[in-house]
């Protein structure tokens, strides 16, 4: 069984309200995205990602939004444990339904499951599965609040990979920066941090990392206890 909290160095996750715990995924993501002044964090769950955006951008308002009412109560309450509370607000809305301004950094550790059996579990497949943020919801939003000049940044399994950029093509998004992710040197890539913006770039960066390696370390170093 997870644990019921997960602490970080300026921080502490509670998780026991929320379907999905802190996890590699969302905690590369948080280390890896680019930031702005204004950061919106699709699907905060927890709270992790706006918090690591947070610290990360001293200077930024973060807004976290989550269709699962009971993530959002733990958000709130990590965020007011925290101590980039007057930064953090989480909004207890659907991407289809949010409709503030613009922002210049905007994240997201989306549903990917698409075409995979659904989990008993209500909470954890809301979480999961696409159902109720497809990937088109997902940047028809993106569209509609990120800055024209600003970044969307995104964790996805290497399976799905293909489908979210055709579909952030569709939708106007060009690549600007790709991370490989990998649990080994010898393995294929596990996921993809991915990140994208309306106006073609001239340089296009692309790194692979290895969890445990030298460079895992110095992203997450900030975070860990361990490091």
């Amino acid at each position: 069984m997870s644990n019921s909290y997960f602490r970080f160095k300026q921080f502490t996750i509670h998780q026991e309200q929320c379907a999905m715990k802190v996890g590699t995924d969302g905690t590369l993501l948080g280390a890896w995205a680019q930031g702005g002044e204004r950061i919106l964090d699709i699907g905060t769950g927890t709270g992790l990602i706006a918090l690591m955006m947070a610290q990360r951008f001293p200077q930024a308002q973060v807004v976290g939004i989550d269709i699962d009412g009971m993530a959002c109560k733990q958000a709130l309450e990590n965020v007011a444990a925290s101590p980039f509370q007057n930064r953090v607000q989480i909004s207890h809305l659907s991407l289809q339904d949010y409709t503030d301004e613009w922002f210049d950094s905007i994240v997201s550790n989306p549903p990917f499951f698409v075409q995979s059996l659904s989990c008993p579990d209500e909470q954890r497949t809301t979480a999961r599965h696409a159902g109720s943020l497809t990937y088109a919801d997902l940047f028809q939003g993106v569209v509609r609040l990120l800055h024209e000049d600003g970044v969307f940044s995104a964790v996805i399994p290497t399976e799905c990979r293909d489908a979210f950029d055709a579909e952030a093509i569709l939708h106007g998004l060009c690549p600007l920066a790709e991370c490989a992710v990998k649990t080994s040197l010898r393995k294929q890539p596990k996921r993809f941090l991915l990140c994208y913006r309306k106006k073609p770039s001239s340089c296009y960066v692309r790194d692979v990392l290895t969890i445990g390696s030298e460079a895992y370390v110095d992203l997450m170093k900030d975070f860990y206890l361990s490091y």
